[in-house]
């Protein structure tokens, strides 16, 4: 498959503090995909190089397309209104407005309001829009939904995923797990300046083994468990109860979460 971003030995550092360590990544044309770390594994650094926003000190970074981004920190002149930014960056681009985004992202909704009266959410959709206003092949979001209310989110879940059945390339940033998990192809965990793990999540959940958490409610209050087996969890359990005076009320079973594999992904690269 075509890559639209390699990245090859990146290294960064900010004085003495080396926050890339010879990174390595392939980002594939048409797909969703997702970089992670916890905060100090050099995310924002490697995705600001990539972004073309900040220099590294070696390495080579290989964009393939046209790049729309949006930053999860930016601001415009708080008396512009929505329609006349996008017209402005519209014209930079010499491009036309793409009415069908601009309806879908709500910004006619807003027209009448200037930059300083919207909301935060709105602000996350208006500069979505201006990330876009360019036809870019690759798509940065960082961030994409903070500060949006339910429908919000899922409307721009939708606006994404059309993104990418029009053959665009996503790559995202967040940390809602679940918005990761429910949207991108394949993610990428950093660590340490290092790439730990670069997959589905499916193949991250067999990384780190089949955990499991179970969660018990009786007459004694709550219990939850994370196992790898949930047999030998149960069975220990059970036998444990059927001798006591406490009575079962409710037992819930669930497969670990992409938080929960993050997160001990991120424990076992830290030991």
């Amino acid at each position: 498959m075509n890559s639209a971003i390699e990245v090859c030995g990146l290294e960064k550092s900010y004085g003495s503090h080396k926050v890339l360590k010879g990174l390595d990544l392939q980002i594939r044309a048409g797909e969703i995909f997702a970089l992670l770390g916890v905060n100090g594994a050099g995310k924002t650094t490697a995705l600001e190089c990539m972004e073309g926003l900040r220099k590294y000190d070696c390495g080579q970074i290989m964009v393939r397309g046209k790049l729309g981004i949006q930053l999860q920190s930016s601001a415009l002149p708080a008396y512009i209104k929505p329609v006349e930014a996008v017209k402005l960056f519209a014209k930079w681009n010499r491009t036309e407005m793409d009415l069908t985004m601009l309806h879908a992202l709500g910004i006619y909704d807003m027209r009448k309001k200037t930059y300083r009266q919207l909301s935060t959410g709105q602000k996350r959709r208006l500069h979505l829009a201006l990330a876009l206003t360019c036809d870019p092949d690759i798509i940065f979001l960082d961030e994409p939904t903070a500060g949006l209310d339910v429908e919000g989110r899922l409307s721009l879940h939708q606006q994404i995923r059309q993104l990418k059945s029009r053959g665009k390339t996503i790559v995202l940033a967040s940390h809602d797990m679940a918005e990761v998990e429910t949207l991108c192809d394949r993610i990428a965990i950093l660590n340490h300046g290092k790439i730990a793990f670069c997959g589905t999540a499916a193949q991250l959940s067999a990384a780190v083994g089949k955990r499991y958490v179970i969660h018990v409610k009786t007459q004694q209050g709550d219990s939850t468990y994370e196992t790898d087996s949930i047999e030998d969890t149960l069975m220990a359990f059970l036998s444990e109860i059927k001798g006591s005076k406490n009575k079962i009320l409710d037992i819930q079973v669930n497969r670990g979460s992409l938080e929960q594999h993050f997160m001990e992904m991120a424990r076992r690269e830290e030991a």
